[in-house]
């Protein structure tokens, strides 16, 4: 059975030489390229390829935007995203869109092949490097929970209000507001205020 393929690069240089590699194996067949992410759900929907190789960060609409798209309206083609990036953000935003496999642009022409047969058998692919950043993920303990009153009185120290000022807001005393802040800091492990509401903000407390 032939593999029929759909690239979606902004770069018509990298299409032309993965349109190359792909249609030099007899079981791979590219039928159709886009060079953004609109011009690629076009594409999904007309063709209905069984792959479609998407880059992330392309003009009219990026990479998981497209990914959405194509997974909600043509039911059976699988996505793969094929990009330079491999950051924390780009990683999770295309698995939870629904991507079914990862890869880096440093793939060989082989690892790319035989990750297309693999994603077509209905696998999930991934570079070892982000496979690495999943695992991570899934092992990095949860952020802790403030109370209700905790994130008030942080996110007004956020707002570069003082402790005086946070107390005559929230009608309490300076001591409470003190009380407050400091479990904050044990639950947050920080020593300072502002250590405080840069942690609170990286695991969306705030």
């Amino acid at each position: 059975m032939t593999i029929r393929i759909v690239l979606v690069d902004d770069h018509p240089v990298v299409r032309m030489g993965l349109r190359g590699m792909l249609d030099a194996e007899p079981d791979l067949q590219v039928v159709g390229e886009a060079g953004s992410g609109a011009a690629g759900v076009e594409l999904a929907a007309a063709e209905r390829p069984d792959i479609v190789l998407m880059d992330l960060r392309m003009p009219d609409g990026d990479g998981v935007s497209a990914t959405e798209r194509i997974l909600a309206t043509v039911p059976g083609t699988r996505v793969m995203v094929l990009t330079t990036y491999e950051s924390d953000r780009d990683i999770l935003r295309a698995i939870e869109a629904g991507a079914s496999g990862y890869l880096l642009k440093d793939a060989t022409p082989q690892e790319l092949a035989d990750a297309v047969r693999a994603a077509a058998r209905g696998e999930t692919v991934l570079a070892p490097s982000v496979a690495s950043t999943l695992v991570r993920q899934v092992r990095r303990p949860a952020p802790p929970a403030l109370s209700a009153r905790e994130a008030e009185v942080l996110r007004l120290v956020a707002q570069g209000h003082t402790n005086a000022d946070i107390g005559k807001r929230l009608f309490i005393s300076e001591a409470t507001v003190k009380t407050h802040l400091l479990r904050v800091f044990n639950k947050l492990d920080v020593a300072d205020r502002t250590a405080a509401v840069t942690t609170a903000m990286r695991h969306g407390l705030l």
